[in-house]
């Protein structure tokens, strides 16, 4: 119980209990006028200092509160032994104020001691063994019903521990599931594409090169007009072959469950198998988590589709360098360089796009543009800790 509201309620009622009680059978002495000025003391040391730390659970404040309210205590028994009804309020007080169990414990030893002392000041040592009994009965109810509280409260923090692990695991494998359906979408687009548009193509790179092979021996102005549109017929269909093969390899998706290095190397393997382009890997990432990996993996399978699409290059480079704050992705080739182009190929290339949006979804930022000698140069800087993506 940690709202204000209640405890000054509680503390209220059991000054105004003692009052009450040594207000039934005047005439009026010492006696009651002591239990009245201790009650007065209590309530505003509570109101004063006490009620303040409520909820904080530190040692110091905890170690005055429960000195203060034993001496209080103390004192208002030995003028009246009904005053021991303070310690309704005072043994929950300290136990829900306590940084420990030790803290906790000595406390109720500091109450039933002052319980003992008032009756032992009022009495003599005839209240003695009253003090005792009441002190004994109180501080055991009171350890006993702590523990219970207590054992309560941690079985109730371990199961909030466990609600939240279990909720971030079933967020995690969420995560997992859409990354999955994703890779199965990807996976089925190039497959169909691969299938049907470029095999489609590849049918009619092969017919035009079979018609213009039967015009070859045809002479005339009409055979030479018409290998000339064969001829530009299979231009436009290895282009479009060239296109589709490239989005095929943007689309196939490349795990990287075994690593970045690993997955950029399978990369670099399966690429240069395809287009006879050369690609060199260097890859220093160890470390990451999974939504960075995959951001990078992706913005290089989208840098060599670029590559294979428009670099006409010879060779390609991948390197990636991870420090403390931050990973770098570069690739680059010694094609013939994006040129005057540099600066908008990011608006009108879907490609570089979608690389310049994945790097911006983890905080990082995209460049692209000719590089250092020659061809052209694509760098992907993303931070290795971000709050939003931690969130």
């Amino acid at each position: 119980m940690q709202n204000r509201r209640w405890w000054d309620v509680a503390a209220l009622a059991a000054a105004s209990v003692i009052v009450l009680l040594t207000l039934i059978d005047p005439p009026y002495g010492p006696p009651e006028r002591g239990a009245w000025a201790a009650s007065a003391v209590f309530l505003v040391v509570y109101v004063a200092y006490a009620r303040r730390h409520v909820g904080r659970e530190e040692f110091a404040p905890h170690l005055v509160i429960s000195i203060a309210f034993a001496v209080i205590l103390a004192v208002g028994a030995s003028f009246e032994p009904s005053f021991a009804i303070l310690q309704a309020f005072i043994y929950p007080f300290v136990w829900s104020t306590a940084p420990t169990l030790r803290s906790a414990l000595v406390a109720n030893g500091l109450v039933a001691a002052a319980i003992v002392v008032g009756y032992v000041a009022r009495s003599g040592l005839e209240g003695l063994l009253a003090g005792l009994g009441v002190a004994a009965l109180s501080v055991g109810f009171s350890v006993a019903l702590g523990l219970w509280i207590t054992r309560i409260a941690e079985d109730g923090d371990e199961r909030g521990r466990l609600l939240e692990e279990l909720q971030a695991a079933q967020g995690q494998l969420a995560a997992m599931h859409r990354d999955a359906g994703v890779t199965d979408e990807r996976a089925r687009l190039a497959r169909e594409i691969h299938d049907t548009i470029a095999q489609s193509l590849t049918g009619l790179v092969m017919v035009a090169q079979r018609a213009g092979n039967r015009l070859e021996p045809v002479g005339g102005e009409a055979a030479a007009s018409a290998r000339r549109d064969i001829e530009l017929m299979e231009t436009m269909a290895r282009e479009a072959l060239t296109e589709a093969r490239g989005l095929v390899a943007s689309l196939t998706p490349v795990e990287a469950s075994a690593g970045l290095g690993d997955a950029l190397r399978r990369l670099a393997t399966a690429f240069a198998r395809e287009t006879h382009v050369a690609v060199t890997v260097e890859a220093d990432a160890a470390g990451l988590d999974r939504e960075l990996e995959v951001v990078l993996l992706r913005s290089a399978q989208e840098a060599l589709a670029n590559v294979r699409k428009h670099a006409r290059a010879r060779s390609a480079a991948i390197s990636v360098a991870a420090s403390e704050a931050e990973v770098v992705l570069t690739v680059t080739d010694d094609g013939r360089g994006p040129g005057d182009a540099a600066s908008t190929l990011g608006e009108r290339g879907f490609g570089l796009a979608g690389i310049r949006d994945r790097a911006a979804l983890v905080g990082g930022a995209f460049e692209f543009g000719p590089g250092p000698g020659g061809g052209s140069r694509l760098r992907v800087v993303v931070p290795r800790a971000n709050e939003e993506r931690t969130a």
